[in-house]
């Protein structure tokens, strides 16, 4: 149901309206996924829908609350499922965001700030649901603990250590990248410069020692894999060369990036990690399934 045809009147709807953007950014965070995101945004407004709001004083936290409960009830869901060997996959890349490389979308400004890159989404999708939901609100909405510890039945204590846990893996597996986005692109684009020259070298030389390239290629996809070293990513790397004519650069999740399009349809997103000059992280999505539902609408032209 659209949030126009709930009952509660053209008031209420608008009340919801002016939040709507911060309840979509704390699902994305909460969620890695774009849909789930809206799904969690569109429940809670179902949930107001149902509540007299006169007894609510504050709306924006009260929304908060519950499409942070939303949230921890799908990442609860989603680890039992993975539990399933026939749903584990070895990583999994969030919906990336894309723009234009030399603009963001306005309407992604909202989901990309507190800088969400995609090596930092995937880190979090390591994180327990209880570790996510503290790290996410307090770290990055400045939610205090006490007004999250009732959401996952643990003292402000706990919910403080639990936030602290998440907080030492994501620096450490996540760190900052470059501010300069040119500094990011022409590493990038000499990346792949190599890669479509065949220069193995010049691949290691443009790598971090301990490079990390994490592919998702779906459930059952052959092309889930992660591999670490310079060496050992360059190797894979030079199997890009037949994909270098058909790359368009992009921002990923605000960060240089880019987007495979062979055809008409994008067979790759890339998201790159840049610090200091050299790449330290490579995100790759290609789920066609995924790809497919990726507005690149943006990129056109």
């Amino acid at each position: 149901m659209d949030v126009h045809e709930g009952g509660g009147g053209s008031a209420l709807t608008e009340r919801f309206e002016e939040h709507r953007s911060h309840l979509r950014a704390v699902s994305y965070r909460m969620l890695g996924s774009l849909s789930e995101a809206d799904d969690a945004v569109q429940e809670a407004w179902l949930r107001l829908d149902r509540t007299d709001v006169s007894e609510v004083e504050n709306l924006g936290g009260w929304l908060t609350t519950v499409v942070s409960r939303i949230c921890l009830n799908l990442l609860r869901s989603r680890e039992a499922r993975r539990e399933d060997p026939v749903e584990r996959l070895e990583t999994r890349v969030p919906d990336p965001l894309i723009s234009p490389a030399r603009r963001i979308d306005p309407e992604q400004e909202v989901l990309l700030a507190d800088s969400v890159g995609l090596a930092l989404m995937v880190v979090m999708e390591s994180l327990a649901p209880s570790e996510r939901l503290a790290f996410v609100l307090h770290d990055m909405f400045a939610v205090p603990f006490d007004e999250i510890a009732p959401l996952i039945e643990k003292s402000a204590a706990a919910t403080r250590q639990l936030a602290s846990r998440a907080r030492r893996k994501v620096q450490g597996q996540a760190p900052a990248p470059d501010a300069d986005l040119a500094r990011q692109r022409e590493a990038v684009d000499a990346f792949f410069a190599a890669a479509r020259d065949g220069e193995f070298e010049a691949l290691v030389a443009v790598l971090d020692p301990d490079v990390v390239l994490r592919s998702d290629g779906g459930v059952g996809g052959r092309q889930t894999v992660v591999f670490s070293g310079a060496r050992e990513v360059a190797s894979q790397a030079a199997g890009y060369r037949a994909l270098t004519p058909f790359v368009r650069p992009a921002l990923v999740n605000g960060a240089a990036g880019v987007v495979v399009v062979p055809k008409a349809n994008a067979v790759a997103v890339m998201a790159f990690t840049v610090v200091g000059g050299k790449i330290v992280a490579i995100d790759v999505l290609s789920d066609l399934a995924r790809l497919k539902e990726l507005d690149l609408s943006a990129l056109e032209g």
